[in-house]
């Protein structure tokens, strides 16, 4: 009894614990699945706040677009034939049996029938121009308006674009509108991708289903994820392929559709998708896709090309038409296939865009840019004013100074010269390296920038970056420094070219020698820099002191600070091409300083102005000093260490110059100017080993072969009101005669020219005899 008492207690007691064990556990369920929903509501709405946030903000990063200097054709402008072809087809201006789109032209003889592109600049929109431009002579003789056949005074032609500076993925696209793209790509897209799209809310169960069972079956199938779900993995998540990320693109498609419309996600589906690469810059989007493909604006595309970019949408790489075309060919037919199937175009339609070539245009991608080191140089000079993160999103239009047929002669002169000269000297082939840049002497506008012999090249960038000795180059700083001082130093003025010594304690003495390891005595500060003597320089440096010498030098725009030693004056000092072409920027403009600038203006996305450069122009140089020192440059192209330039160019461009030589040979420079250019040309090696030339056996070749090229105006020196040029005896530096013999007239600041005759000389008592006996029998 007690026993059967015993076991009914526990059964009860038993039973009681495992209903609360059970309540316990339902609870339990109860408190996580409550958990679980809130998480899932909590993620949800952070979902929705990240899908609104990135879709409603600034949806894209767009890349600031950068363009070439438009070109101007105005009657009376220097301009061949095959220049404005070269630019037209930099532009990509299409030749045609009948001009009669915007970007085509066609040639008749001596004429040129050309329909310029709309194009928005900072000063407004232009629109397109129908016109004929007649050529006689290598210049343009005649502008008409085709349409009304009136004369124009001037036709621009829109900017050729040169590059980009694009976001951390290098993506670029061209934004457009979804009433922009033709109806027969949103149809194709519709056919392949998602043809339920219209009646789904984000995602297609029935779509998912048919996936699963083409798979199963191992037949080709269509995806199952819709064209909301294929934008939000490429707008917002990774792509990994997890369950998690699935789901979660799930949700997402959901909730991108409860707040946009159909159209909304469509314009962005077609402006986000990934259609290829053009070197290291990925092509997103329609917009871009249609003009790197076909060289057309989307609105323009026809049934077949459509197709096409809607096939490659599967695999841009696989279905690359420049690389697979017989692939790319196969994938378009099946998009006019499906077309049919989904009953969006006929079967006589489908044959018919079948039947067509691919027609995509027969271009080698050209990267980032064509132009890797100007464009460099714009960046620096954007980022003085621009944060990095707006030039890489905000869409700017920057417009710049590049010339580009100005770039194209100083590429091919660096590169065909550099050659040459590895051949003559027996050099390894590639061991030269060089760099050049081209400005405007009248504004400082940079026309050209070559940073190595492989102008495409997008690494080390030598005009900006290739701090070298600049060797004789600083001669005329030096110089310019004496000339500042009338009363004590002209042109005349004879300096000491003896054996020079200077010793300083702690330093080995310092003992400089001319290049022809000579010495010349007395000789005239004209002749000591037409000859380019060391010994003479440096003495002349040291009594003017090393540090007045190097305040000048940054006077005249050089922002770095630099020792001042005394092997300074001889240019121990190391500057970049570019920085050089800033100091002889101010000599060839007549003693102004203007910061190098290869920036115009900028605009935003939409067109508006934003910001523009304005010359900022002040005055470092007097005139008369600027004056003096350009003349004795161009005696150094006459008759010093550059006169073999003038074995290619004619004596009649006076051009002024300097060549520069480094201790054993390792740096060939030349940096000189005519009318209305200057160039500074740098040769080496990036090893710092010797090349074995001079400034004048080297650089000098190259400059002399971009200006031939170039065909610039003379120098024409327009001489200061308190200058006067005075007939001079050199080896005295006396008053001479203009009969007299090795007379030079050289200018003089009025009040500095010598008193005293030399025996020819005006007041020579020989002459005075003359001019005595003159008088009396006249």
């Amino acid at each position: 009894m007690l026993v059967s008492l015993f076991w009914s207690s526990a059964r009860i007691m038993a039973k009681r614990k495992t209903k609360k064990i059970k309540i316990n556990k339902i609870k339990l369920f109860v408190s996580m699945a409550l958990v679980g929903v809130f998480a899932a509501i909590v993620y949800t709405v952070y979902l929705d706040f990240a899908v609104r946030g990135r879709f409603e903000g600034k949806r894209f990063a767009l890349p600031a677009r950068v363009y070439a200097r438009p070109l101007e054709i105005y009657p009376g402008l220097e301009l061949n034939i095959s220049e404005l072809t070269a630019e037209l087809a930099l532009l990509g201006y299409r030749q045609t049996a009948a001009a009669q789109e915007p970007g085509t032209y066609r040639w008749r003889g001596q004429g040129l029938d050309l329909v310029s592109r709309a194009f928005t600049f900072g000063d407004g929109p232009q629109e397109s121009t129908s016109c004929t431009v007649r050529f006689a002579d290598g210049q343009v003789v005649g502008l008409q308006d085709r349409v009304v056949s009136n004369d124009l005074d001037l036709l621009r032609l829109d900017p050729a674009l040169i590059g980009g500076i694009y976001p951390g993925e290098n993506e670029d696209r061209v934004l457009i509108k979804l009433d922009e793209v033709p109806p027969s790509v949103v149809e194709a897209l519709i056919a392949v991708e998602d043809r339920r799209f219209y009646r789904h809310h984000g995602i297609d169960p029935r779509g998912i289903a048919r996936a699963l069972v083409m798979t199963v079956s191992g037949k080709s199938v269509q995806g199952g994820s819709t064209l909301t779900q294929q934008l939000v993995k490429n707008f917002y998540l990774s792509a990994e392929r997890t369950i998690r990320r699935k789901v979660t693109e799930m949700v997402m498609a959901v909730l991108l559709e409860m707040h946009y419309s159909k159209e909304e996600i469509l314009e962005t589906y077609l402006n986000e998708v990934y259609l290829g690469q053009d070197g290291n810059r990925a092509i997103h989007g329609f917009g871009l896709a249609s003009s790197y493909f076909f060289d057309k604006p989307l609105p323009h595309l026809g049934l077949s090309e459509g197709a096409l970019l809607v096939g490659m949408l599967k695999g841009p790489a696989y279905y690359s038409p420049r690389h697979h075309p017989k692939r790319a060919l196969e994938r378009r037919n099946l998009v006019l296939s499906q077309m049919v199937e989904a009953g969006f175009i006929t079967e006589q339609q489908c044959a018919a865009a079948k039947a067509d070539p691919l027609g995509v245009v027969d271009r080698p991608p050209r990267g980032t840019s064509p132009y890797p080191a100007f464009l460099g140089l714009v960046h620096r000079q954007l980022q003085r004013d621009y944060r990095d993160e707006d030039l890489r999103s905000e869409g700017l239009q920057i417009f710049t100074t590049l010339d580009p047929g100005v770039q194209r002669v100083a590429e091919k002169a660096l590169q065909e010269r550099l050659t040459r000269l590895e051949t003559v000297r027996r050099m390894p082939a590639g061991s030269l390296q060089g760099a050049v840049v081209v400005t405007a002497t009248q504004n400082a506008e940079v026309q050209a920038c070559v940073g190595g012999r492989d102008p495409r090249f997008e690494g080390f960038n030598r005009v900006l970056d290739a701090r070298r000795p600049i060797g004789s180059l600083i001669k005329p700083v030096v110089f310019l420094t004496a000339l500042q001082r009338p009363s004590q130093y002209t042109l005349a003025t004879l300096l000491d070219d003896s054996p020079l010594v200077l010793k300083q304690a702690g330093t080995e003495p310092w003992r400089p020698q001319n290049y022809d390891k000579r010495f010349h005595g007395k000789v005239p500060l004209r002749a000591a820099l037409m000859h380019s003597y060391n010994v003479s320089t440096a003495r002349l440096g040291l009594t003017l002191g090393v540090d007045s010498v190097m305040d000048n030098l940054r006077r005249l725009g050089v922002e770095r600070e630099m020792t001042a030693f005394a092997s300074s004056l001889l240019g121990a000092n190391d500057l970049s091409p570019l920085e050089i072409a800033q100091v002889y920027q101010c000599m060839a403009s007549g003693g102004f300083r203007t910061p190098l600038h290869a920036i115009r203006e900028v605009l935003t996305a939409e067109g508006e102005p934003l910001q523009r450069y304005p010359l900022n122009v002040e005055q470092v140089i007097e005139p008369g000093s600027n004056y003096l020192l350009t003349t004795a440059l161009q005696a150094v192209a006459h008759e010093g260490t550059a006169q073999g330039l003038y074995n290619r160019l004619s004596p009649t461009l006076d051009v002024a110059g300097k060549t520069g030589t480094t201790d054993d040979y390792r740096d060939s420079w030349f940096a000189g100017f005519t009318g209305d250019r200057l160039g500074v040309v740098w040769v080496g090696r990036d090893d710092n080993e010797s090349t074995g030339l001079t400034g004048a056996s080297g650089a000098m070749g190259i400059w002399a072969d971009l200006m031939l090229a170039l065909n610039p105006e003379p120098l024409l020196l327009s001489r200061p009101e308190n200058v006067e040029h005075v007939w001079i005896d050199p080896p005295s530096g006396l008053l001479s005669d203009g009969g007299c013999p090795d007379a030079v007239e050289l200018p003089f600041i009025v009040g500095s020219a010598p008193t005293e005759s030399a025996p020819c000389g005006p007041r020579s008592v020989e002459n005075s005899i003359k001019n005595w006996f003159k008088r009396i029998f006249q």
